[in-house]
C-alpha cells in the first residue's frame, strides 16, 4: 500500500526532532455549497531539526515513532517568511523617513486653534 504524502506549513518547531505541520484542504460545504478551508495538525519527525516555523514542507506517512508522531518530513517546498518576532530592532531594519518639508516651514506652522473653554476664559478675563 502506498504511503500518503501531504503538503503543509510548519506551525511549531519547539519539540526536539519534531515539527507540527498544519495541512489545509478545501471542501464544499454539504448544505450551503460554499467552499471552506479545513485544517488539521500533524506531528512529524524532523531528525536534524532543520525545518522552522513558516516553511512549507512535504510530509510522508510512516510507522509510529511515538504516541503522536506517525509522519516524517520529506523535503522543504517553500522558505519561511520573516516573522515580527524574528526582527530584534525594527528601527535598525527600516529607518525613519524624513518629511520633505524644510525645517523653516515646520517652524512657521500656526499654533492650534484655542478650545471653547480657553475662549470662554479669555472672554471672562476681558469683561473683568
Amino acid at each position: 500500500m502506498p504511503k500518503r504524502v501531504l503538503t503543509g506549513t510548519v506551525v511549531s518547531d519547539k519539540g526536539e526532532k519534531t515539527v507540527v505541520v498544519r495541512v489545509e484542504r478545501r471542501v464544499k460545504h454539504p448544505l450551503y455549497g460554499k467552499i471552506i478551508k479545513l485544517s488539521k495538525k500533524y506531528h512529524a519527525h524532523d531528525a536534524a531539526n532543520e525545518f522552522h516555523v513558516g516553511e512549507v514542507v512535504r510530509i510522508e506517512e510512516c510507522a509510529p515513532i511515538s504516541k503522536l508522531k506517525t509522519w516524517t518530513v520529506v523535503d522543504r517546498i517553500g522558505v519561511a517568511r520573516a516573522q515580527k518576532s524574528d526582527i530584534a530592532d525594527v528601527e535598525a531594519v527600516s529607518p525613519q523617513v524624513e518629511n520633505s518639508q524644510p525645517a523653516e516651514e515646520k517652524a512657521e506652522k500656526p499654533a492650534k486653534k484655542p478650545s471653547k473653554k480657553a475662549k470662554a476664559d479669555d472672554v471672562a478675563e476681558a469683561e473683568a
